[in-house]
């Protein structure tokens, strides 16, 4: 009985440690999987991280643009209000117009105030 029950327990020892080597060389399995998911994710991150700086670079280059264009058009605006107000000061055609007939009339009046 002594004798069957140590070849009980070695039998099922050994069952228990073919199960484990199973199991362990399925978690190894799956632990190479994921460390090679890792190791593709980290390369996609440094990849993302070269557009970023590509892009931030990008954005820098735009703002110093846009900037540049502001300034012209804040000088665009005070121009445009300059050549307005020199309009402003002007004589328009129907008025020119009108001074020409009232500059005709006192010219024929003065003429023959004469």
């Amino acid at each position: 009985m002594e004798d069957d029950l140590k070849q009980l327990i070695t039998e099922q020892g050994e069952e228990t440690r073919r199960h484990f080597d199973v199991v362990a060389e399925n978690l190894t399995s799956e632990i190479q999987t994921v460390a090679e998911q890792v190791a593709a994710n980290t390369e996609k991150l440094v990849e993302h991280d070269a557009k970023f700086e590509s892009i931030g670079s990008k954005l820098i280059e735009h703002d110093a643009r846009f900037a540049g264009i502001e300034s012209t058009l804040e000088v665009m605006k005070i121009d445009l209000e300059f050549i307005k107000n020199e309009l402003k000061q002007k004589v328009n055609r129907d008025e020119f117009v009108a001074l020409e007939k009232r500059l005709s009339m006192l010219e024929i009046k003065f003429n023959q105030s004469r």
